[in-house]
């Protein structure tokens, strides 16, 4: 029989969807086109093509060399509007965020990995508590209880007149003024819902297109035999975390107000269990035993359930949502009447009762929390290990460790500021010429560290210093017998080098950061043991063990004092001006784009996920696009916008992918991404891509600090990897190139011929297809990722 006549390509146009990275750009730039029309999507988001491309699909004769191009700009999820900056005064909770998905790779773990996602959530619960109490701090105890208590410092503070005991007046008694002071921080937690509500409307609440039906409630990893092709990213529920959301959100909202309630409640309930007076301690141990049970079920919410993603889970809990936030305000209200009750004779002195007890418990928490999370990190890594993974596994705990440090460095800086401000010329806790007794002694302990700290990074950095300038007098012979000049440029050869190994630095980041981490948590629990021990801060807990000894502690202490106010002011700083400079906003907005990838999933009030909105989209213009055309689609991703790519082709149907190719370039999807979030992009999940999408090529440099590698391997088929492309293009000045090629390093890979020349191939590569004639848009519900039911891939 003779062989089978080859089936005919498309005789539809090719389409390259392009996707830019961190920073973002203009579609104007992305299409090198002045004149631009925006298809689909809104002013958040959306996607443009050159305005002479808008009526391409009706004339593809005019496109059979080269595919149309369409630019997907995404860069207003995150860095758009002025009030984003606010949210960097939340970057805490965008670290502990990030810490949930950076657990190791392990398989039939399920208890191990559900322990996981509650130790991190329950980190979570804790900075949002330390967040209330050092409001509470700087509210409650430093204003309302010590400032306002002493006529010296309250008439130095004409605003504070009517709180001052001197007055006499209602508002003189230390409940009236606690309880009126607690509307402050009150009042920031609700603004934390506020803000974490209407991004949940916006975000985790949007539901994608799909008809799944709802599903387990249960966590990453948890099924036994998960797919290679279709990996967590691909799920139908990863990118719909809404009932998990909500609940975290009124659970921590609950959390912030009890707080509040138990600073008010303590001070009133000791005095009336001490002194004899008009109000009944059974009360205030009422409220008490009201605390404990709101934080018990507090501690439920959160480690009860976890995240839903082999379906959509369209469910709400509406008894934990609606009346959880509720009972615990009205809970603060009580406390708030009950310190309010007049009792005469009351006076305030010295520091707020238990603030002292709340800010070590909260320590003592997290630091246990973070050696538990460790422990279970190891358990997991020796299940599964594999070599790439940062820090053995235990990339998780240490960036926990770092939100606590960034939250602890922003709550100690705020009330360290607000102690130096309302004390006159005395050091808070000092005894000299102070009014005040300042905060709590652990947050001058905590300052005190951070000098030592900082000396003990001194050594690693000026070794890390040391191995680059080394990496850099090596790669100077290496350079120039790349280009192979005659008559080679020193100047030139060593900027080339010094370039290349700078950014080489980045694979030394983990090092550090757990090196930070160690000494964070080592010194942070000294600290603690400090406070406790001698119960007065070190300037003074050192008197009479030496004139060395006593200069080194006080020096430490104002020094610490300083630079964790300087590093608070530095936050308000930067925040204020990205919400007045485009230009900040922008290189502020780059942070985000690598921190709000992933879905809030232990943190409600961290900053929203972009990319809950990002992958549909992409997945859906990819469906909607080849359903109707049947032509062959090119998704081109830079840099951060290659890791949207990968994410977006897992959610694809399986005959989708197999019109699609992935070009990626400047790509962190292995180098950060598969190292440090091994459980979903690590050398599994990227050869179960390789082999479900129908080919794919990614371009690297090694003068390149964010791109890098896929590290396939030849076993995987067909290679992946093509570089390191040379940079700059050209050595020197030539008759082509009369001026110098600058390096380019992370941005301009479209400059590259290669760029093109992979392009070209990888349009060559798909399979060829049968022209078929397309359905209306309205029919085309089989190309939409998880289609109704009934559809198969």
């Amino acid at each position: 029989m003779p062989p089978p006549t080859p089936a005919p390509r498309s005789t539809g146009p090719a389409l390259e969807l392009l996707v830019h990275g961190v920073g973002g750009t203009t579609p104007q730039d992305m299409l090198v086109d002045p004149s631009t029309v925006r298809v689909t999507g809104d002013a958040t988001a959306a996607i443009y093509r050159r305005s002479v491309d808008v009526d391409a699909e009706q004339h593809p004769e005019r496109y059979r060399e080269k595919p149309v191009a369409e630019a997907y700009c995404w860069s207003n999820l995150t860095s758009g509007n002025g009030s984003r900056a606010l949210w960097l005064l939340l970057l805490p909770f965008m670290v502990i965020n990030l810490a949930h998905w950076m657990r190791p790779n392990a398989r039939r773990r399920p208890r191990a990995i559900r322990l996981y996602g509650v130790l991190v959530r329950l980190v979570a619960l804790s900075l949002t508590v330390l967040l209330t109490a050092a409001a509470c701090e700087v509210a409650l105890d430093l204003t309302a209880w010590q400032c306002a208590g002493v006529p010296v410092c309250s008439g130095r503070r004409s605003w504070l007149g009517f709180l001052s005991a001197e007055q006499g007046g209602w508002w003189s008694q230390p409940g009236r003024r606690l309880a009126l002071a607690a509307v402050v921080p009150a009042a920031l937690v609700g603004l934390l819902w506020f803000l974490s509500n209407r991004t949940w409307s916006a975000y985790e609440s949007q539901r994608p297109l799909t008809g799944a039906a709802d599903g387990d409630d249960d966590e990453p990893g948890e099924a036994p035999a998960p797919d290679p092709v279709r990996p967590a990213l691909g799920r139908p529920g990863f990118w719909y975390g809404r009932r998990l959301v909500a609940r975290l959100r009124a659970a921590h909202t609950a959390a912030g107000f009890l707080t509040v309630a138990a600073a008010v409640a303590e001070a009133a309930a000791r005095h009336d269990r001490a002194v004899s007076g008009p109000v009944a301690p059974v009360l205030g141990r009422l409220i008490e035993g009201a605390l404990v049970v709101g934080l018990v079920v507090v501690l439920w919410v959160v480690c009860r359930r976890g995240r839903s993603e082999r379906r959509l889970d369209n469910r709400l809990d509406r008894a934990v949502i609606t009346w959880l936030p509720g009972a615990a305000l009205a809970l603060l209200l009580l406390a708030a009447v009950h310190a309010a009750w007049s009792r005469p004779g009351w006076t305030s002195s010295g520091r707020l009762p238990g603030d002292v007890t709340l800010f070590r418990a909260v320590s003592v928490a997290e630091g246990i929390l973070i050696v538990l999370l460790a422990a279970i990190s190891l358990h997991l890594y020796r299940h599964c290990p594999e070599p790439r993974t940062v820090l053995r596994g235990l990339g998780g705990p240490a960036v926990a460790m770092l939100a606590c440090a960034l939250g602890g460095v922003m709550t100690g800086g705020v009330a360290q500021r607000v102690a130096d401000w309302l004390d006159g010329p005395g050091s808070p806790g000092m005894g000299r010429s102070a009014f005040i007794e300042g905060p709590p002694v652990l947050l001058s302990w905590q300052a005190s560290v951070i000098p030592v700290l900082l000396l003990l990074l001194l050594v690693p950095g000026a070794w890390l210093g040391l191995r680059t300038w080394l990496a850099s007098r090596r790669l100077e012979p290496v350079v120039d017998a790349e280009y192979g000049e005659p008559f080679p440029d020193p100047s030139r050869t060593k900027r080339i080098a010094r370039i290349r190994a700078t950014a080489a630095l980045t694979d030394s980041a983990p090092g550090m950061l757990g090196l930070v981490s160690g000494a964070t948590l080592f010194l942070g629990a000294a600290a603690v043991v400090g406070s406790w021990a001698t119960g007065e801060v070190p300037g003074l807990a050192l008197d009479g063990s030496g004139p060395f000894l006593e200069s080194v502690a006080e020096a430490a202490q104002s020094t610490g004092s300083w630079l964790i106010g300087f590093g608070f002011l530095v936050f308000v700083a930067c925040g204020r001006r990205a919400y007045r400079d485009a230009s900040a906003r922008r290189t502020i907005g780059i942070l985000w784009d690598v921190g709000t990838f992933w879905p809030r999933a232990a943190h409600p009030f961290a900053p929203p996920c972009y990319a809950e909105r990002a992958v549909p989209d992409l997945a859906s213009r990819m469906s909607g696009w080849t359903g109707r055309t049947r032509g062959r689609l090119v998704i081109s991703g830079h840099s951060q916008g290659s890791v949207l790519a990968a994410s977006a082709v897992w959610q694809l149907p399986a005959r989708t992918r197999s019109r699609v190719a992935l070009l990626t370039y400047g790509s962190p999807i292995e180098r950060l991404y598969g190292r440090w979030f091994p459980a979903y992009f690590g050398p599994g999940q990227l050869h179960g891509l390789h082999r479900s999408v129908h080919c794919w090529r990614n371009l690297w440099r090694a003068t390149d600090p964010i791109g890098g590698e896929i590290r396939l391997g030849d076993e995987s088929g067909p290679e992946v990897d093509r570089g390191p492309l040379r940079d700059p293009l050209v050595y020197g000045r030539t008759p082509e190139h009369p001026l110098p090629e600058p390096v380019l390093g992370h941005s301009e890979y479209q400059a590259d011929p290669v760029f093109a020349e992979e392009r070209a191939a990888l349009l060559e590569r798909l399979d060829p297809v049968l022209p078929q004639q397309a359905a209306p848009v309205g029919e085309d519900l089989r190309a939409v990722p998880g289609g109704p039911p009934g559809t198969a891939e």
